[in-house]
């Protein structure tokens, strides 16, 4: 018996064949209404539907439309990308797809369309790399030859998010060897760098990521600089607040309380007499935990209210017993 979902695409394939077109014309109708279904979900199967029509649209596209088999590929593997699974296997079958509309879109494609395929690629295998399914330096790799086309210069939004991803997949590989401080350095360039082509008004999404994260970076890095990288941190947090806030991105917005939460708590109150300790900033932090509680726990996300009840038992009894604080490292993207 057909799903709900299935009997839906069955249907649209019907009208579809009913249509007065070439089988060109008709693949590009497919794709189309699979564009809509996955950018524009009204119904939590959309996404589902939207994967069954680009598979349809893959079957019938003639072989001799070998770019637009290319671009089918390209947007399947992202509509397998977002697709919710307990396994890996969506993203094992977008990075075939991806790896196929490489194939295909370096001979006829433009350097754009093939920035865009690296770009998701690298996304798929740092996904798969953290769960232990992929090399991380095969993520970093893609995530450099998109770079290659999206310049700071040329798309300031795309080199952006392509340093903020770099960043995180220096940060990403375990710290065990004598390279380790070398790429937590050129994760905070990367991050850095990415801030000097975004800004507060024309790009105020990508410029709190990367403030946030920055942020994460700073205070996590090794360092013998520990109390000026946390202030440093604290300014990037605050940046990251211009733009995130509780009423318009509530679940950024905790994610960034939190974290600043977690540089208090490492902080002195005298930076000059840091042996007098912090309950100050340790009273500041329990506040900002508590709200980023409030707030995972109206959008349902119980990994994180786990996350910051430990941190806030933790700061209640440091408070009571006068423990010297000791935050662990839960940086929230």
């Amino acid at each position: 018996m057909l799903s709900r979902a299935e009997a839906e695409v069955e249907a649209a394939l019907a009208a579809v064949a009913a249509e007065d077109a070439t089988q060109g014309e008709k693949v590009e109708m497919l794709m189309e209404m699979a564009i809509g279904l996955q950018i524009r979900p009204k119904a939590p199967d959309d996404l589902a539907k939207s994967v069954l029509l680009y598979d349809k649209a893959l079957e019938i596209c003639p072989a001799d439309l070998y770019l637009l088999r290319g671009r089918i590929h390209a947007r399947l593997a992202t509509a397998l990308q977002a697709t919710p699974s307990e396994t890996l296997e969506p993203l094992k079958i977008a990075r075939a797809h991806l790896e196929a509309a490489r194939e295909i879109v370096k001979h006829e494609g433009t350097p754009e369309e093939r920035a865009e395929i690296e770009m998701n690629l690298g996304l798929v295998l740092q996904s798969l790399a953290g769960a232990g399914a992929a090399p991380i330096t095969d993520s970093i790799a893609a995530y450099q030859r998109a770079l290659r086309t999206f310049d700071a210069a040329a798309f300031p939004k795309e080199y952006a998010i392509l340093q903020n991803n770099l960043a995180t997949a220096f940060l990403s590989i375990p710290f065990t060897d004598e390279r380790a401080k070398m790429r937590e350095a050129l994760a905070v360039q990367a991050f850095q760098d990415g801030l000097k082509v975004v800004s507060l008004v024309d790009h105020p999404t990508e410029y709190a990521m990367l403030q946030n994260n920055l942020g994460n970076a700073l205070q996590y890095v090794s360092s013998s600089h520990s109390v000026e990288n946390c202030l440093r941190a604290l300014d990037a947090y605050d940046e990251a607040l211009r733009v995130r806030t509780r009423q318009a991105t509530p679940a950024e917005y905790a994610n960034t309380i939190a974290n600043s939460a977690n540089c208090l708590r490492n902080l002195p109150d005298d930076l000059e007499l840091p042996e007098r300790g912090n309950p100050g900033n340790l009273g500041k932090a329990l506040a900002r935990y508590r709200e980023a509680a409030d707030i995972f726990t109206e959008l349902g996300d119980e990994q994180k209210v786990a996350i910051v009840a430990e941190m806030i038992a933790e700061i209640e009894t440091e408070l009571a017993a006068g423990i010297p604080a000791t935050a662990a490292a839960h940086g929230l993207q």
